[in-house]
């Protein structure tokens, strides 16, 4: 079934008028005589502390499968009740796995099962789906978050965030309008060595920043694959969607009995390179650790080779430099202090000198633990408690690689405005903050 774009379901939820807050505090004597709160009694988008919040996922591809376990084995207050791909092999798939992992609760009566679809509006017209977590490609993140939060769901959605800065934008502006719930699946904010490393850079250990190093892939290039047939079991249009009608290869969207991830990120048309894929975790590690998760550079400068893949050199205002820049460990973030430097990854933590890092951790500290991103987000929407990765954090890490692809592009000096958004005196950048998206 084809998504109906001219549905106005998705778009026609009425507005809760009180926040989650405020509802409680007014009907505190109510709710103190009932232990369960039903959900039509809290209204639209509010779950009561007595029910588990129904997901349902949107994209059932190698991360849905990581994803679920993450929310069966790390949360306890959710549950996964439907799915929805445009491969029906992919819908199959996803079901057997979380049917298989929930069969014991289902034979105990606390869980319904689940049931997936072809058409993702179906699951955001479900008034029993409380949250949506979107692991689809770059290029459908923003139309089906945005949709989601119109349609009264929270959302947990992949990284980076957006493929364009205005869709990016346009999210930060929808959840101050319906005061949804959106995490930024950056869970390298729950690790333990991101935090200590962060910790160590923002209280002033290293001295003053003068310079830091991000070594992630090369800037996005335009679609050249080879095309191959289109398999029967996929809408390859409504897999495109909004992107150009690419050819079909497998490489770009393989079935699900493929080992390899999908090569969709290299491209214009549906990623940001490997630049934005992993710019989304390191640079954001570099943007929280200089403490500008609400900011970012103000200048971005191309390497004088226009072929060069590394090489962008970027200046905050305060005049630290941020270089995209390979220092030989792996994809990695090194912070350069006045009294030492620190090297953090996903695979070491280090400092020089390593007396900086010593005097800064406890031996009770566990520096392996990877945190629970997940029961956070979930938390957020039944408690109202902070997110360790807002909907601003997320785009505006998704900024700089964005920015970073669109000025090896033009392979000139660009100047950035992160208050008003906009780059100063370059229409023609101005212009790529956003593309027209085709009608599928």
């Amino acid at each position: 079934m084809k998504p109906d774009r001219n549905s106005s379901k998705s778009n026609s939820r009425p507005k809760v008028q009180l926040s989650r807050r405020a509802f409680i505090s007014k009907t505190a004597l109510v709710a103190s005589a009932i232990s369960i709160v039903p959900r039509h009694v809290l209204g639209k988008g509010f779950v009561p502390p007595s029910d588990k919040v129904n997901l349902g996922y949107i994209g059932l591809g190698k991360q849905s499968i990581t994803l679920s376990n993450a929310f069966m084995v790390h949360t306890d207050q959710a549950q996964i009740v439907a799915g929805s791909d445009v491969w029906t092999t992919k819908n199959n798939w996803f079901k057997a796995h979380v049917s298989s992992l929930y069969a014991e609760k289902r034979n105990q009566g606390h869980y319904k099962g689940i049931t997936t679809t072809g058409n993702y509006l179906e699951i955001l017209e479900r008034d029993d789906i409380d949250a949506v977590i979107v692991a689809t490609p770059d290029h459908w993140h923003a139309i089906q978050a945005i949709g989601a939060m119109k349609a009264g769901k929270h959302v947990y959605c992949e990284k980076p965030l957006t493929l364009k800065i205005q869709e990016g934008i346009d999210m930060v502006e929808t959840v101050k309008k319906t005061g949804k719930v959106l995490q930024t699946g950056s869970m390298q904010r729950s690790w333990a060595t991101f935090q200590k490393a962060t910790e160590i850079v923002q209280n002033g250990h290293l001295g003053d920043i003068k310079k830091v190093l991000v070594n992630v892939g090369d800037p996005a290039v335009p679609f050249n694959m080879s095309p191959e047939p289109v398999p029967a079991e996929v809408d390859w249009n409504q897999w495109c969607g909004p992107a150009p009608l690419l050819p079909y290869n497998q490489r770009l969207s393989p079935p699900e009995s493929k080992a390899f991830f999908p090569d969709w990120r290299l491209f214009n048309e549906t990623g940001g390179g490997i630049l934005t894929d992993w710019g989304a975790h390191m640079f954001d590690i570099a943007q929280w650790g200089l403490g500008m998760d609400r900011s970012g550079p103000v200048k971005f400068v191309p390497p004088a080779d226009k072929n060069a893949v590394r090489g962008m050199r970027m200046f905050y205002e305060n005049g630290i430099e941020m270089v995209h820049e390979d220092f030989g460990r792996g994809w990695g973030v090194r912070f350069i202090g006045s009294k030492g430097n620190l090297d953090i990854s996903r695979s070491y933590l280090e400092t020089d000198p390593p007396s900086i890092l010593k005097s800064q951790t406890s031996k009770k500290e566990d520096m392996k633990s990877r945190g629970n991103h997940y029961q956070n987000w979930i938390d957020a929407i039944k408690n109202g408690t902070p997110l360790i990765a807002d909907v601003e954090i997320g785009h505006r890490s998704a900024t700089v690689g964005n920015i970073c692809n669109i000025a090896y592009q033009l392979g000139r000096t660009l100047e950035w405005n992160p208050s008003k958004e906009k780059f100063i005196g370059d229409k023609e950048a101005n212009k790529m903050k956003s593309r027209k998206n085709r009608k599928y």
